[in-house]
């Protein structure tokens, strides 16, 4: 608005120039600063002969309200009135725009303005400054109040204040009846009159996020995609390597190799749950926080899987195919650190180079808690912050693995993802009666396969901690 009132006092300038040059008294045009107040509004003049009252924007600034043949009874807010007075500002200033300039060219020219037009010019700038006056006042009022209007009013204040209700009251034999939509009285700002005051303290707060386990096996995985429901491969079972030198013109020898035909099955993880339709229109974050928790739902369930399913019409897991634990060559183990080493060693002589180790948090814990005979940790370091690692290879606590269990392997050689469909979360009131009980059906689902290439390349066994 700040620009509006710079306009109107240059418009007002120049029609003290223009008045000055017809011979007219520009005190008139200099009597007030133009598009002071915040709202800035010239009231409109009404076309003749349309069978209404038209008010002009100040009136409608200070609340009144009229009636005519076609024009019902008129209540605006404050944020209506501002915007219909600025909408009326703008098309009254291009009316007195074109009025300075037609002026300021006339003038130029050595032309006088006639009486008519003179009287015109008189008249605007008359309108500006009464109108400036008016919207001070409005002004200084919003001020007083606070910018609350009247939310710092009674509930039977409003009815009463109501314009409806004093046309009703004012009538000689009132028939009928009025309704008066007031606030409820326990939505009143505490300190108004009549309501409950500070007796009553609402408590609000935002839903509290559930602990959520990190998902970490799915990352040593080697990751695909396919658009079937079942995923076929060869496994390799066996493999003798025979290569020698051999003398020239003599037989070479014959490697084996052994691959057996295996299938992965496309499996649904899938689960949902029922809401209210109101209460998602309520509360909008609670429909993210429900479906964070419903996509949450299914990695939580595919960590389980994807270690321990037990194959058949559910997915074969890495620990379910897993080769069995042996200490090679005859070796023993003094603690779990010697058994995680053995473990590595037993990959490594099946030709695979492990990537990592899964263990259950429990027992990196043991292991992070060993100390040597002054006390001292052998792998733990309470003020340090050093990713947890065995032999430098990654240690993967999760949950998802028993405790005192562990499984060492090539991961990402030995088994692969085929993702079908990605977590997905849909909603729909297409379900039982939920569209007669305003409810809503939310429900998220993926679909995933896991190929195991080489068992070999996986190692599952026992730390001989628990008896």
């Amino acid at each position: 608005m700040k620009i509006y009132s710079l306009f109107a006092g240059a418009l007002a300038l120049a029609f003290a120039i223009v008045l000055t040059v017809v011979g007219a008294d520009p005190a008139l045009a200099m009597s007030g600063e133009f598009g002071g107040s915040a709202l800035g509004a010239i009231g409109m003049a009404g076309a003749a002969g349309t069978g209404r009252m038209i008010m002009t924007a100040a009136e409608r600034a200070k609340g009144r309200v009229m009636r005519g043949p076609d024009h019902p009874t008129v209540k605006k807010t404050a944020a209506e009135l501002a915007a219909e007075t600025k909408a009326a500002f703008e098309q009254q200033l291009d009316t007195v725009k074109g009025m300075a300039e037609k002026a300021l060219a006339e003038a130029e020219k050595g032309v006088k303005l006639d009486q008519a037009d003179k009287d015109k010019i008189d008249e605007a700038l008359t309108e500006f400054n009464g109108t400036k006056a008016r919207l001070e006042d409005l002004e200084q009022k919003l001020a007083r109040d606070n910018g609350r209007g009247d939310d710092r009013m009674t509930a039977g204040e409003r009815f009463i204040g109501d314009e409806s209700f004093k046309a009703f009251a004012g009538e000689t034999r009132p028939r009928g009846r009025v309704q008066v939509d007031v606030k409820d009285i326990t939505s009143l700002t505490t300190d108004a009159a009549g309501s409950v005051g500070t007796l009553v303290q609402p408590d609000r707060t935002s839903p509290v996020p559930l602990p959520q386990r990190r998902m970490t096996i799915r990352a040593l995985l080697a990751p695909g995609t396919t658009s079937s429901n079942t995923v076929e491969y060869d496994r390799e079972v066996g493999f003798t390597n025979n290569a020698e030198t051999t003398a020239e013109g003599a037989a070479k020898p014959q490697s084996e190799i052994q691959f057996e035909e295996a299938t992965a099955k496309v499996v649904t993880i899938a689960h949902w749950m029922r809401a209210s339709v109101q209460i998602l229109d309520d509360a909008p974050a609670l429909q993210s926080i429900i479906d964070n928790r419903l996509r949450y739902g299914l990695a939580f369930k595919e960590e389980v899987k994807l270690l321990n399913g037990p194959g058949g019409s559910d997915l074969e897991g890495l620990v379910t195919a897993a080769t069995a634990y042996a200490a090679p060559s005859g070796l023993t183990a003094a603690h779990q650190i010697d058994t995680a080493r053995l473990a590595m060693l037993q990959v490594a002589l099946a030709e695979y180079p492990a990537n990592g180790i899964v263990m259950n948090p429990i027992d990196w814990a043991v292991i992070e808690l060993l100390k040597d005979a002054n006390d001292n940790y052998l792998i733990g370091q309470p003020q340090g912050m050093t990713p947890p690692t065995l032999w430098g290879l990654p240690v993967v606590p999760t949950q998802a693995m028993t405790e005192d269990k562990f499984l060492v392997g090539a991961f990402d050689l030995a088994a692969q993802i085929f993702d079908r469909q990605n977590s997905t979360v849909e909603v729909s009131t297409e379900d039982g009666d939920n569209f007669i009980k305003n409810k809503v059906t939310i429900r998220a689902e993926e679909r995933l396969a896991l190929a195991i290439y080489r068992p070999e390349a996986l190692v599952y066994g026992d730390f001989g901690r628990v008896v």
